[in-house]
């Protein structure tokens, strides 16, 4: 991925994909959580997707259970601390999601006086035609 800013908001879209399907799968594992971002779009290579579970597990958002077997990929569980942080999380997104979505460009009232004087301005110019 070119763009470093597009990168940077991607990385907490990738961990919020990484929580839930730890929530919800009971646990993850690398490969397929590779699998499961690329089903999304996002085309993550294995050297920047181990370092953000690695992150993670530090902050204590995932805990790596240890494989049984060498050949055996090692299973990204959710934490407490991590299902509280996911929990947080949805109530944002969801208020931040329906704002975006629904007020974005919808021709919604604009709060500031600045955006709302430009909305009268535009209103009245197209009303002319």
């Amino acid at each position: 991925m070119a763009d470093p800013l597009v990168r940077e908001f991607l990385l907490g879209f990738w961990k919020i994909h990484i929580l839930h399907h730890a929530a919800e799968e009971r646990g993850v594992y690398g490969q397929w959580m590779l699998e499961e971002l690329r089903h999304h779009g996002y085309k993550l290579s294995p050297g920047t997707l181990y370092p953000v579970l690695a992150r993670m597990e530090k902050r204590g958002w995932l805990r790596a259970e240890p494989a049984a077997r060498p050949s055996d990929p090692r299973v990204y569980r959710i934490t407490p601390t991590g299902a509280r942080v996911l929990d947080s999380l949805r109530s944002s997104l969801d208020e931040l999601q329906r704002e975006v979505s629904v007020h974005g460009s919808s021709g919604r009232q604009a709060r500031t006086p600045l955006a709302r004087k430009k909305r009268t301005t535009e209103t009245r110019h197209f009303s002319r035609r």
